[in-house]
């Protein structure tokens, strides 16, 4: 036993100092991605803290907060037309107990006059604008505005048709695939794999795994982004300063979404900022207790 320990503890070390090392200069191995933008102010679902998630009257509003990102979630019509909707059944967004596939687009119906916003019980956005609208009418009124367009099921039209538009519209470098399951984003690859993606649940888990056994440095990271829903406190528990410092170096952009929004009260306007400088990055106490237009800071990789 003590001679297999006199082996193994050496060994065990080695490969600690060189994880660490590799952790900490992840430029030794690989090449990082290059950022096509780099977005400061993101709005979750268009801009659904002051106004009705995912209308018009949403995003022009998120623009003149000076948001340069917007977060969208698709459904498809009965009659093929993208439609942009967090939910598939559209009984909490209108009240009416439909799911938007069983239905044409022009016969949608209107929002609610008032919404709950998702990140802030008990909160509640209105607005003039009650319409529903298609991604292609989006990407016609913010050409170079980017994107992430997120798909919640293994739906191959609604994905080929998201493709075939962000193709169209000439947009593969700035709209980015998100998706929550490892099989929808292999079919978002194989439509458009000129689109930049982020991570699944699943791919989020294994990158953690990687980086507590010492493998993140070695391993190779397809992904671009990393959005993060996870709860602040158990972000508080996982999350390390030297993980984000390492996918930054890598030219992976990371925000927590949700921590961001629980803090300000408002979902409509996150702060994307870079998580490099402390470990409170993922916390956001101080931070937050500031209004969101005070912090015009940059967010993205470094510059390869």
């Amino acid at each position: 036993m003590s001679s297999l320990l006199s082996y193994a503890l050496p060994a065990l070390g080695s490969y600690a100092m060189l994880s660490i090392f590799f952790l900490r200069r992840p430029r030794l191995l690989h090449t990082p991605w290059a950022p096509v933008f780099l977005p400061r102010l993101g709005a979750h679902r268009a801009g659904s803290g002051e106004l009705l998630e995912n209308t018009m009257e949403a995003m022009e509003n998120s623009l003149a907060q000076r948001s340069d990102f917007l977060e969208l979630d698709c459904q498809l019509t009965r009659d093929g037309v993208v439609v942009v909707s967090h939910d598939k059944n559209l009984s909490r967004q209108s009240g009416v107990n439909r799911d938007v596939s069983s239905l044409d687009f022009e016969e949608l119906p209107l929002y609610k006059e008032e919404l709950e916003v998702y990140f802030s019980p008990g909160r509640f956005a209105h607005g003039s604008d009650r319409h529903m609208v298609s991604l292609e009418d989006v990407f016609q009124r913010f050409p170079r505005m980017p994107m992430s367009v997120e798909i919640k099921e293994e739906n191959e039209e609604l994905i080929n048709k998201v493709a075939g538009l962000v193709r169209h519209f000439d947009r593969n470098e700035i709209t980015v695939w998100a998706t929550e399951k490892s099989s929808v984003m292999k079919k978002c690859r194989a439509a458009n794999p000129e689109m930049p993606f982020s991570f699944t649940i699943g791919r989020a888990v294994w990158l953690l795994l990687l980086y507590y056994l010492g493998l993140l440095p070695f391993a190779s990271i397809p992904e671009r982004f990393f959005f993060c829903f996870l709860p602040t406190i158990i972000n508080r528990l996982i999350m390390r300063k030297s993980l984000i410092h390492h996918l930054e170096q890598r030219g992976v952009q990371a925000t927590n979404m949700k921590s961001l929004s629980t803090e300000l009260g408002s979902i409509s306007t996150l702060h994307i900022q870079q998580m490099r400088t402390t470990a409170r990055a993922w916390s956001f106490g101080a931070l937050m207790k500031s209004r969101i237009l005070k912090w015009p800071m940059a967010w993205g990789p470094v510059a390869s």
